[in-house]
Order: structure tokens, then sequence, then C-alpha cells
């Protein structure tokens, strides 16, 4: 069915990052019956408890928003959970939508999917090409079986779930734990506190030569609900039969060592910055090639340095209560 103001739509991990940024876009766009749950009240692990919330609630389309996400040091450490955890959220919540006649869903996972060394811009034909980076495998691998999870109930069912990969994302909401966290939101309040502090000199993991692409939520949230509204012949032009998700980025990367020189300006921290090379760097480099959602009439729309002065700005309104 089409998407409507009145449709009734499940947002799964509302509360992170992600998830509230499309609850915003969607009351911004005048959606009515958005159905959310937080983990007290519903966990996504858990086959038997999502199959009895979708057999208790009449639902129009589902965004699987929910993930256990984090930067480079918790995929090191926490493998196991990286993993599992997003296994589970993705195959109870696709598999119980189907069973509940849900014929509309979105699917979000990460750019981190595609091989360490693939060609620079990644286009989404380069999923499976070759080895992943070893830091953050298991969740790229619990990435890719959500994107073939949906395109194998679609090929099968004739559902449409739709899949999207963003780079990396940033903004409100952002979990800024100095160890869990992903690169700007722990460099963010790294210098904040470092700042506060009168501290000589912030340590950074890695050599700084790494390129990154960042997109912010906002943006991210935008293409959702643009991909959302799509017809299903439009999307298969563009995408063609073999491909089942599309990049979700800015088209522009820069280095960590630029990226952390720009958080620095915008924190107003005038120390030193002793990058540490023991340290894993990750992917050498990670920019997708956008130009499919390009073609289905979506650009981003705020520049890092605004979206990082937007985020500081947030940061330092809620610092008491951000995830530490």
């Amino acid at each position: 069915m089409a998407l409507h103001t009145d449709s009734n739509i499940f947002i799964a991990g509302h509360r992170g990052m992600v998830g509230s940024a499309i609850v915003r876009a969607l009351k911004k766009g005048g959606f009515r019956n958005l159905i959310t749950l937080d983990r007290s009240q519903l966990d996504l692990t858990e086959q038997s408890a999502v199959r009895d919330f979708f057999r208790g609630e009449e639902i129009d389309y589902v965004i699987v928003a929910a993930a256990r996400v984090g930067g480079i040091h918790a995929n090191y450490v926490k493998p196991a959970e990286f993993i599992y955890d997003n296994l589970m959220i993705e195959a109870n919540l696709i598999h119980q939508a189907f069973r509940a006649g849900v014929h509309d869903l979105l699917f979000l996972g990460s750019s981190c999917i595609y091989p360490k060394l693939a060609p620079q811009p990644m286009t989404e034909d380069a999923l499976l090409s070759g080895p992943l980076e070893t830091t953050n495998e298991p969740y790229a691998i619990a990435k890719i079986a959500g994107i073939k999870l949906c395109q194998s109930y679609n090929r099968q069912y004739g559902t449409r779930y739709r899949s999207l990969m963003p780079t990396n994302l940033y903004g409100p909401q952002d979990n800024f734990h100095l160890e869990n966290s992903h690169v700007i939101p722990a460099l963010l309040r790294k210098f904040h506190e470092a700042k506060l502090s009168d501290t000589d000199f912030v340590p950074v993991w890695g050599s700084g030569l790494p390129r990154r692409e960042f997109l912010h939520v906002d943006d991210l949230a935008s293409a959702c609900l643009h991909v959302m509204q799509l017809e299903q012949e439009r999307i298969d032009n563009v995408l063609g039969q073999d491909l089942a998700h599309i990049n979700v980025g800015t088209g522009n990367d820069l280095t960590i060592q630029e990226l952390t020189n720009l958080i620095a300006n915008v924190v107003g921290f005038r120390g030193q910055i002793r990058f540490d090379p023991t340290k894993p760097d990750g992917t050498p480099r990670k920019l997708l090639d956008i130009s499919r959602i390009r073609d289905l009439g979506w650009q981003p729309n705020i520049a890092l340095p605004q979206g990082l002065k937007d985020t500081y700005r947030w940061f330092s309104e809620n610092v008491d209560s951000v995830r530490r």
C-alpha cells in the first residue's frame, strides 16, 4: 500500500540517534500514527516477544533503525554481542513483519558492509566482492544478512522491503561514551573535557591518515522519508534487478586528521593533538558512491562544519544527560 500520513508506522529504535531523527522527520511531514516502544517494553532480540507485538498491532510500515552500534574499540572488544544482537534484531523484525502481513519495510545498515579495499567511491555492487575490515567484521556480516533477508523476502513473496546503507553518521542523540562511541562524538567529548580542564594535549587513536565521509543524521532521516514514498517502479529502474540496497552519503570525505582539527576548532580547544599510530586505523578509506540515490531525487543539505557546530551545541546543552 502507498504510504500516507495516517499510516501506522512502527519505528524500531526510536530513542537512538537515527530513530529519533526519523521520528522528528515523520512528525514534521505530518505523519500522525507513529508506534514506538523502548527496550523495557519490547526486547527485539526475543523472537516470541516480537511475534506477540506484531500480533497485537495493526502496522502498515516498519522502520528498522534499532541496532547495537559502536566505534572501533567497542567492535573490537565485544564482537559476539555485535553479531548476535544485530542478527536477532533484524531477523525477528523482518520475519515477524512478514508474518503479520506488513508489505513495506525500511532496513538501515552501514557502509561497513563493503570490502576493506573496495574501489573508491564504493558502489552498491561492491558488496561481497572482497574481504571485510576485521575490526568490525561481525557487525558488517550482520548488516549484510539484513540486506539479504530483505532481498530474499522481496524475491520470494513480492514484498517491498527496502535497505539504505548510510555512511558514518553524527548528530543529536549520538552516543558520547569515550570507549563505545564513534569518532565524532568521542572527539567532541574529548576536546570539550580537555578544554574545561585546561589539558595540554588530547590523544587520538590511529595515524590520522584514513579518510572518512560523514552524514548528519537529519539528512539520513530525509533520505529515509524520500525512499519510503517512492514508487517501486522508479526504484527498480534505478537499481536494476540485482541490487537490493541504496547508498546514502554526501559524496565527500576528509582525513581523520582534518576532521580532528575541525572538531578542535568547533569546541575551542587550543592544546596539542597527539595521534597514536600503534592503535588501529580501520579501513583506509570509506567513501560512498551516491549516484543512485541522487538519481532517485535526493541529496544532502547539511555541510559538515555546520553539522558539527549543531551537534556540539546539542552536546553542550545535554552534557549531564548523555550516555557516559
